[in-house]
């Protein structure tokens, strides 16, 4: 069924150092014989962790005087200097930090004339012959299936050229460039039949947003359409993955359609789930013969009959449901998500940017503020990068147009906004806003955060701009997580010394900004752990999904219903978020609003509790209970 090799890992951080060994290996290997270790190397966001790693090797003293390196693609044009290029994104995570030769690297020209790139591409390939091949070749995997930027339609006997790039690989892209339309439509791009020759690959892949191609990868047939499927016939190809992106596989999906599996208690959950999904049917009406069908007759036969197996699950999902995000007072021994004691509880919010707290559980900050829990919130960052230029114009304007007309004397109000005008006018997709734009940018989202919480009912003194240095890079491409990051989390924390933390627990915002500020949470949360405080045993923390997931049914232990009028005043605190209406800069794949998106997935949620044979209600907001 599976038709690559592939190797699953426990965490990003374990596959990065697998292939990094595997390098460092080949490069000591022939450095002892005296030759050159040559090197394929990608760029995007899965290898930047496998360069920071080889850069920890080299200050351990391996030596990169032996390696010759050839880049997969560059945009076209694209100048080298440019904060999108790959010439730039290789100086900054690798180059400039080992000990290569120059004359030793070699990326695409984004520079050269149409007329110069027959020939230089047929020089890059003759330069890799010559050398003997590429020992190493490391790729990624875009959603279309594209290895290096070989979109669909690419062939087996492709090598270097230009290419046009794919709508959905652009829109990919646009968070670099802050919008889809400054995204070249071209690149230059070794070609499969490139890609082929080298003598081992390494395909890394990360994240539940990466399981649906990595699956058809790997379990589809070789077809010009996938062009990732064209490994699956290269003789020393490795797909190195983790678990969320290994998600999608059959054997890690749907075990039970595969061969014998190991009954879990979460196992039995998620095959019951599935196949009431798959038959249309509720739980307490799925029969022997439904299981037997489907590759579950051992688990009938381990559990008895289909009645009592549907009756387990069925009442496992019915205590999910709560209206009770806090706990319910006086409720006795009932099941239910959350403890009864404390009540009220202290209740904290972390949001990653100031809209994600309304966004992707609205109805359920509103709801504890209604039920009388001291509620807190934390922006993590200032989510200024967010913002588009014409609104900063727009409030420029506006501040001038106000003081004018109650005759404020403002000179140098009138000289800021020229100054910043002019740099406007000036500004291409490569340049970096300057520190007062950026300032501008994160009032623009605090205020808005603002007017939001006030909304919800949450008092100034409770709100949290923690504006985490991670993030005040100016561009895309973050900062690594810092002492300072984690130290900030970690006193606010320590200063409410909540019962329950509600955090963001997705990892596919197309951004990254979620997943670095899980990381610093768990990090912060896990510091206060192991210094043995005791408030902190009875701290529960819920994770909640952004705008673009949800928890699958099976993973959801918290499930908080929502009626119409709470949809709607949900939506009302969404658009408080002005900037991110009508287009937001990061979008991802999905262009309706942020309100629309989570309302179609709230309803959804609803639904399919009901389609299992639970209550009928208007939309839930689900939530995964995170256990240190």
């Amino acid at each position: 069924m599976e038709k690559i090799q592939n190797k699953v890992f426990a965490s990003a951080k374990e596959g990065t150092l697998f292939v990094a060994n595997q390098i460092k290996n080949l490069i000591e290997e022939k450095a002892s014989k005296g030759e050159q270790a040559i090197l394929g190397l990608a760029t995007g966001v899965s290898p930047i962790s496998l360069y920071k790693e080889l850069v920890k090797m080299h200050k351990q003293g391996l030596s990169f005087s032996n390696v010759v390196t050839f880049n997969l693609d560059e945009y076209y044009p694209m100048d080298p200097k440019a904060i999108q290029s790959y010439h730039r994104f290789m100086e900054e995570h690798l180059f400039d930090k080992i000990d290569i030769f120059k004359d030793n690297i070699n990326i695409p020209k984004g520079t050269l004339t149409m007329d110069e790139i027959p020939k230089y591409c047929k020089q890059y390939e003759d330069k890799i012959d010559k050398l003997g091949g590429i020992d190493i070749q490391i790729l990624g995997i875009g959603r279309t299936g594209h290895i290096g930027f070989n979109e669909p339609g690419s062939t087996f006997r492709s090598f270097t050229r230009l290419v046009t790039l794919d709508k959905k690989t652009r829109r990919d892209a646009s968070k670099d460039f802050k919008s889809i339309e400054r995204v070249p439509r071209k690149a230059i791009t070794m070609g499969v039949g490139t890609i082929f020759k080298a003598k081992s690959i390494y395909l890394m892949a990360w994240g539940e947003k990466k399981a649906q191609i990595i699956s058809k990868a790997v379990e589809s047939n070789v077809s010009h359409l996938i062009p990732a499927t064209f490994l699956q016939n290269h003789p020393n190809a490795t797909l190195i993955i983790d678990k969320a992106a290994a998600s999608d596989l059959k054997r890690i999906k749907t075990p039970w359609l595969v061969g014998d599996c190991e009954w879990t208690e979460q196992l039995i959950l998620k095959a019951v789930c599935w196949l009431s999904e798959k038959l249309n049917k509720a739980v307490l009406k799925l029969t022997d013969e439904d299981y037997n069908e489907y590759g579950m007759g051992d688990l009938i036969a381990q559990m008895g009959s289909a009645y009592e197996l549907n009756l387990d699950v069925f009442r496992h999902l019915r205590d999910t449901i709560t209206g009770w995000p806090g706990g319910k007072p006086d409720t006795g021994g009932q099941r239910r998500p959350e403890r009864t004691h404390p009540f009220p509880k202290r209740s904290l919010v972390l949001s990653p940017h100031s809209d994600d707290d309304v966004i992707s559980m609205g109805g359920t900050f509103i709801r504890l503020i209604d039920q009388g829990h001291e509620v807190s919130v934390g922006y993590m960052t200032n989510g200024g990068m967010a913002v588009h230029d014409e609104d900063v114009i727009n409030r420029l304007s506006f501040m001038r147009h106000f003081m004018r007309e109650f005759n404020i004397r403002g000179e140098k109000v009138e000289d800021f906004s020229v100054k910043i005008k002019s740099f406007f006018q000036s500004k291409d997709s490569s340049t970096i806003d300057l520190p007062e734009v950026l300032e501008i940018k994160s009032l623009i989202r605090k205020r808005e955060a603002q007017s939001a919480y006030r909304f919800c009912g949450v008092d100034d003194d409770n709100a949290y701009f923690l504006d985490l240095p991670f993030y005040k890079t100016g561009k895309a491409q973050k900062n690594p997580i810092s002492e300072e990051d984690i130290k900030k989390v970690k006193e606010l924390i320590l200063e409410i010394k909540p019962h329950q933390i509600f955090v963001a627990g997705d990892q596919s915002d197309p951004h990254g900004t979620h997943q670095k500020c899980f990381e610093i949470f768990k990090k912060a949360f896990q510091e206060i752990i192991d210094e043995g405080q005791k408030w902190v045993k009875d701290c529960w923390v819920w994770q909640y999904r952004g705008a673009w997931l949800e928890w699958p049914i099976d993973q959801i232990e918290m499930a908080v219903p929502l009626s119409p009028d709470e949809v709607a005043k949900k939506r009302l605190a969404i658009v408080k978020h002005v900037s991110q209406k009508n287009g937001g800069v990061f979008p991802g794949d999905d262009v309706r609003e942020f309100w629309e998106r989570v309302e179609d997935r709230n309803r959804n949620t609803a639904e399919l509790y009901n389609k299992l044979g639970l209550p009928e209600y208007q939309a839930a907001e689900a939530f995964k209970r995170l256990r240190f």
